[in-house]
């Protein structure tokens, strides 16, 4: 997982272009004034792939920086990770969530009090009756509690324990989900509940990955396979046709496995093998500034991708425009500043162009 000459690893900012991309095209096709393809009718909820592929990267980038950071000084100073995190996530998402205020404010949206209680928490993923401007920060509120949760275990069970719990969170996820789809079968609200043990599965094959890396390149097969120019195509393939498929129990709890560790060997390959044709698209210059770009498209997609109001800013393509606008802004005023600072967070020495990893503040530019 060489770096480039810029300290950042190839493919990753392509691979969040690509998940954004089905975020926004997912929320785009349900939305007002929209072409109506029903391409989802086909692929499935592409926008919760987009999303599962964010905490597929997730898992796999902070456990390689983490396990990076204990070869270099064999230790890991929580402190500085939770420092680095709220620098990157924290100042974008407070404006956005002031944003959100002053609008409901004025009248343009509808914002409940608990519906802010839950978003300033990240705990929107356990309230089932978030309103729709909040609804996304679901995925965000289980990426919080991840960094919260895994550092702590990273650390204090070792990178063996760590891997066997990373395992244990892989497989419970189908069941979690299976079991909650039994428990409430007349209640959608509480049944489709994104509760982190439900989700986690899709940030602990990442992490699973990242720790077994080293062992699996050391496998002649295992390089051979991710080397093949058939690899994309054929993983693709599954995942879409498993994803279409996922309104069923039985495909969630054998299927929902497969395509998770599909994403997650494409994310690995593909840091690897940034001279394929994949990689080539994934780390061309338009694709990596979308990338780059996610974390605020994220953010401020939803206000303007609202199916549930048909008003002015909320039809196609005026939404698309204002989003695109929105999540510059936040780019450069916001999130931008704030990457010099974090790197000088980190007080070892540049690794040099070639090396495993990225220093730490390069890499999570972007994550």
């Amino acid at each position: 997982m060489a770096a480039d000459d810029r300290g950042r690893i190839p493919s990753l900012d392509g691979l969040r272009a690509v998940s954004i991309a089905l975020v926004l095209y997912g929320h785009l096709e349900s939305g007002h004034g929209f072409v109506q393809g029903k391409l989802t009718a086909w692929l499935g909820d592409v926008a919760h792939l987009g999303v599962t592929v964010f905490f597929v990267i997730s898992g796999f980038l902070i456990t390689s920086l983490l396990k990076s950071e204990r070869e270099r000084k064999q230790t890991i100073s929580l402190k500085n990770f939770y420092l680095r995190r709220a620098l990157r996530i924290f100042p974008a998402f407070y404006v956005f969530i002031l944003a959100l205020i002053l609008a409901s404010a004025v009248g343009w949206i509808h914002l409940s009090g608990t519906d802010l209680a839950v978003a300033l928490t990240y705990t929107v993923n356990y309230y089932p009756d978030r309103s729709w401007n909040i609804g996304h920060l679901w995925s965000l509120s289980i990426e919080e509690q991840f960094y919260l949760l895994w550092p702590f275990a990273f650390v204090l069970l070792g990178e063996r324990r760590a891997l066997i719990a990373a395992v244990i969170a892989f497989l419970a996820g189908p069941l979690v989900r299976v079991g909650m789809a039994v428990l409430f079968a007349h209640d959608s609200a509480l049944r489709d509940l994104e509760i982190f043990p439900a989700m986690a599965d899709s940030i602990a094959i990442g992490c699973a990955l990242a720790l077994l890396r080293p062992r699996l390149i050391a496998q002649a097969w295992y390089v051979r396979m991710t080397a093949s120019a058939w690899l994309a195509p054929i993983l693709l393939s599954m995942i879409f046709l498993i994803n279409s498929q996922l309104r069923h129990p039985v495909v969630d709890l054998f299927g929902w496995p497969i395509v998770l560790l599909a994403i997650a060997i494409l994310v690995e390959a593909s840091t690897r093998h940034a001279d394929s044709w994949a990689g080539r698209f994934l780390n061309c210059r338009p694709v990596v500034f979308v990338g780059v770009l996610s974390y605020s498209l994220y953010l401020w997609q939803q206000p303007f991708l609202n199916r549930h109001l048909d008003a002015t800013f909320t039809r196609f393509p005026l939404n698309l425009a204002l989003a695109i606008g929105a999540a510059l802004l936040s780019y450069f005023l916001i999130e931008r500043p704030l990457i010099g600072v974090r790197r000088r967070l980190e007080r070892s020495p540049v690794l040099p162009p070639h090396s495993d990893v990225a220093t730490r503040a390069a890499a999570e530019d972007g994550s």
